[in-house]
């Protein structure tokens, strides 16, 4: 794989039920370094399963799928932890700790990394300022809406300038507000941190400030949006 490719698949099938429902299938693409990438196409066309699979939660049923240098269809536990570890995901779902205080939530990549407190304390405090959320450092998650709680997801995929952020549907039961922040955020983490950008989503924003590519999910195959 080219040193420039974050992501490349070359005749990529995915499937389901011990590999008998394909649901993507003979797929090739490539994703470079700093690229922003919006995934779109109908539900149930197999989009969260692409991403779930760029993750290590889906092992590719053939063909070749490279994320980061590692080869994701015989990929070890370590190296696999090892590529999550330098990867931020965002999930519609949050997935957040609700015992845990905003703040804690923010920093667990840093916490399962072995960072200091001061640079976790640190860097909580820059990411809940840059997500609009310093006020409520000390709450936890259940006493947020659920704009907030998806800001704090995000604040926590950036949390250890990841080169890979993936999103699964990020704004999508979200308001206007929050939707906009997080855009915000997305923007400046590929623009500013130079990391690789992929959204899975139903809808592309109307208003978006830097370049990105398009990528379309249509019976089995990624076709790319001109």
């Amino acid at each position: 794989m080219s040193t420039n490719n974050v992501i490349a698949t070359s005749r990529l099938t995915l499937a389901y039920d011990d590999g008998k429902k394909e649901i993507i299938k003979n797929a090739s693409f490539r994703v470079g370094r700093g690229e922003f990438v919006f995934i779109t196409g109908p539900s149930g066309s197999g989009k969260s399963t692409l991403l779930k699979s760029l993750y290590g939660a889906l092992v590719p049923k053939s063909g070749s799928l490279v994320v980061g240098g590692f080869d994701m269809g015989n990929i070890s536990h370590g190296r696999l932890q090892t590529l999550r570890s330098n990867m931020g995901i965002i999930f519609q779902d949050y997935k957040l700790i609700n015992e845990w205080t905003v703040e804690k939530n923010v920093v667990l990549p840093l916490i399962i990394a072995g960072y200091s407190i001061d640079i976790q304390k640190t860097q909580a405090q820059k990411l809940l300022r840059h997500v609009k959320l310093s006020e409520h450092a000390e709450r936890f998650p259940l006493e947020l809406s659920g704009g907030e709680q998806q800001r704090v997801g995000v604040a926590r995929a950036l949390s250890r300038n990841p080169f890979l952020i993936l999103a699964d549907e990020p704004t999508g039961n979200l308001d206007e507000y929050s939707s906009n922040v997080i855009w915000d955020l997305m923007e400046n983490a590929c623009a500013q941190l130079g990391s690789t950008i992929v959204v899975v989503t139903h809808r592309i924003p109307t208003i978006f400030n830097i370049p990105y590519r398009h990528l379309i999910i249509e019976n089995k195959g990624i076709y790319e949006v001109n």
